[in-house]
């Protein structure tokens, strides 16, 4: 299975996250899965991809020619896959994946994790999404989330479109059972 990673790229964020990060790349690795992230050598992709080849995984990096350029990719991937921008990055991700995962991350992040629900929602990617809620960082979200089903604002069983997980070990289980979802809701998009 190949599961794509959103992450912070950020190497300033507190250890609780970089610990969740490494723990998810090592547990990727010992499922024999494959890991596809961002391909940044820093931050939580960073630990994510240091902890899946320690343990003797697969990471498969995706990344924009101009970050290349800036030196920002991981150097250690098992293979590398440089992209015209970010909307190829973003595509190339979500079309080699098996599943998601979301851990904690800025704009970038959220950016990618709203947009593959939005595609799920639109029957346009039917894999498993998890948000890997470390330390309760995607509470405000997932509040959010359920305001937006209170309002009406989407479906209540758009709210079945992401799982949620706070370990690892559960997130990647979430992805190994989580069956796909039905195209015809596509149907239900809007209100």
């Amino acid at each position: 299975m190949n599961i794509t990673v959103y992450s912070a790229s950020s190497g300033q964020v507190p250890d609780i996250y970089k610990a969740a990060a490494a723990d998810l790349g090592r547990t990727i690795a010992q499922r024999r899965h494959t890991l596809i992230n961002g391909a940044g050598r820093i931050g939580l992709m960073g630990a994510c991809t240091d902890a899946c080849l320690a343990a003797g995984g697969t990471a498969v990096g995706v990344i924009p020619e101009f970050m290349v350029e800036q030196g920002w990719q991981h150097d250690g991937m098992t293979r590398l896959i440089v992209t015209a921008d970010m909307h190829e990055r973003k595509d190339t991700m979500a079309a080699q994946s098996d599943a998601v995962i979301a851990l904690p991350g800025g704009v970038g992040t959220l950016e990618e994790l709203l947009e593959i629900i939005t595609w799920k929602q639109l029957g346009l990617y039917l894999k498993p999404i998890v948000i890997l809620n470390i330390d309760d960082y995607f509470g405000p979200l997932l509040q959010q989330f359920a305001r937006c089903v209170d309002q009406h604002f989407m479906r209540e069983a758009h709210s079945q479109i992401w799982q949620v997980a706070t370990t690892a070990d559960a997130a990647v289980r979430l992805c190994e059972t989580t069956p796909l979802w039905d195209k015809s809701v596509r149907k239900y998009a809007a209100l």
